[in-house]
């Protein structure tokens, strides 16, 4: 087994491509589409490096699996397909966030806003496989309700249910978000073994070091700002909830989650042949 990760500065997004040694099969997490939100403009270059990299590798893709719809970046899962093949994957939770969110983009070039955008829904506990390599899938809501966790051998691939343990955990003031529910999460996280790797799909590091998307479960219990060293339940809620009145509305929200909903497929064309991105008003 290999894992082999990118990052892109511009969404702090880790990317993970994991293959199996024996059969050259592999599965992308989290792959980044470029969006310069200034211009409007869509580019590839971060999920292009990732293509070089396979073909180079000389794999195969069998899977391009989601985490949850991100907030803060768009999606090349839908890019990727094309260029490589392979099915996305998403937590079976994901109808509840489309469910949000369609009314709210309320347009006529998004005619098929519907679940079955993505190949597979994954359920909790379900397993599929990388080649030889077995993934189990753990739903762990609380950042989003269609949250999931991908547990590969010792490794877990937790999108945004934690973070690196100076940064804490993912936010819950998101639709569908639940501090109590994220609590329950990490602890099904923390119950692996403590040598577990931890793989996140974001670093927002402090100035006094590098980004770095890996840790351990055993590092993530002791010293995890907001939920480690044995933090109550109660205590992280009322941590994590006084922290969320603090944040602000990610840049990228509104572009990426009418994208990222849709397996990364871009609004159809209208009739002037462009497609547009929408911004609702006084919606958030």
């Amino acid at each position: 087994m290999n894992i082999k990760h990118f990052f892109d500065q511009d969404t702090a997004t880790f990317t993970y491509v994991v293959s199996d040694d024996d059969t050259l099969k592999c599965a992308i997490i989290d792959p980044v589409l470029n969006y310069n939100l200034s211009a409007g403009n869509i580019s590839s270059h971060s999920a292009d490096e990732v293509i070089t990299y396979i073909n180079d590798n000389n794999l195969t893709v069998d899977w391009i699996l989601e985490t949850h719809a991100h907030a803060d970046h768009l999606t090349a899962s839908h890019y990727l397909k094309e260029k490589l093949g392979g099915q996305i994957a998403m937590g079976e939770r994901i109808d509840e966030v489309i469910k949000f969110w369609r009314p709210i983009f309320n347009a006529k070039n998004y005619p098929q806003l519907d679940t079955f955008k993505f190949d597979k829904l994954l359920k909790n506990n379900e397993v599929i496989n990388i080649g030889s390599l077995e993934v189990k899938v753990m739903n762990t809501p609380g950042h989003t309700p269609a949250c999931v966790s991908y547990l590969i051998e010792n490794n877990v691939f937790v999108g945004d249910t934690i973070f690196m343990p100076d940064v804490g955990t993912a936010r819950t003031d998101f639709p569908g978000g639940s501090a109590e529910d994220l609590f329950d999460s990490i602890q099904k996280i923390f119950a692996l073994p403590l040598e577990t790797n931890l793989y996140t799909a974001h670093d927002y590091p402090p100035v006094d070091r590098v980004a770095c998307g890996k840790s351990t479960v055993g590092q993530q219990c002791t010293n995890n700002m907001m939920i480690g060293g044995g933090t109550s339940k109660e205590q992280f809620v009322h941590a994590r909830k006084a922290k969320d009145k603090l944040s602000d509305t990610p840049k990228l929200l509104l572009p990426s989650i009418q994208v990222n909903i849709q397996a990364g497929n871009l609004p159809v064309a209208e009739e002037n042949n462009i497609r547009y991105i929408k911004i609702p008003v006084n919606q958030l």
